[in-house]
Parts: structure tokens; sequence; C-alpha cells
């Protein structure tokens, strides 16, 4: 089950690594949570659908750098660029840990960090 989850979550982030935010949303249970710890809470696919359309300007790009599954469980590390309000192409380090339920995404709890030059 482990490495179906896996599957799944790389298929739906390519979805959105092509702008295909309605076939990310395919993957997800129709009362998906996202938590951006210490920020954003969004509650359905209602709020990730309202979400990704003001977020995801331009598609996001994922570097996966580590992916690690265990029973209802996938864990994601890596890097993601994405766009600001201003168009501003920024870079985060990230770790999304996902449950999974019945083959789809139902809780994301994300820790995303900007990465900032010194």
């Amino acid at each position: 089950m482990s490495l179906d989850n896996k599957e799944t979550l790389l298929k739906a982030n390519a979805c959105v690594s092509k702008g295909d935010n309605e076939g990310f949303l395919s993957f997800c249970t129709e009362d998906i949570r996202y938590e951006f710890v210490g920020d954003t809470v969004l509650q359905g696919k209602e709020s990730v659908r309202a979400y990704m359309k003001k977020a995801y300007t331009a598609p996001p790009e994922f570097d996966v750098e580590n992916l690690i599954a265990d029973a209802d469980f996938v864990t994601a590390i890596g890097k993601i660029s994405m766009n600001d309000e201003s168009g501003k192409r920024i870079d985060y380090s990230y770790c999304d840990v996902w449950r999974f339920q019945d083959g789809k995404m139902a809780d994301l709890k994300a820790f995303v960090i900007a990465i900032t030059s010194k």
C-alpha cells in the first residue's frame, strides 16, 4: 500500500507542475485537510482549490530529495520554487507529511521555509 501511496503523490505533484490543479485535486479526498504549520489550515477541496488558484500563478517546480512511505503516510522532503505575489520566483525547503485514506490524499502537514542566501 505505501508504494502505491508514493506513486499517487508523485502523480499528483506532476499535475501541479504542469499547472493541472484539478488533476492534483482528483487524488485528494473531498474533506482534505491542508495545514501549513505555523500559518494556515485549509479544509476541503474548495479551500485547497482557491489556495492553488491564488498561490500558483505559475506552476511550482518540485525537487523531491527523499520520499519515505510507511503504512498510510508518505513524507516528501525537498525544495519547491514558486512565484510570490509580485511574480518573483522564491525557493523554499519543505517537508510534507501526507496521510492517505482509501488510496487518496486526506491530510497534509507542510513545513515550508523560504531559502535565503547569506
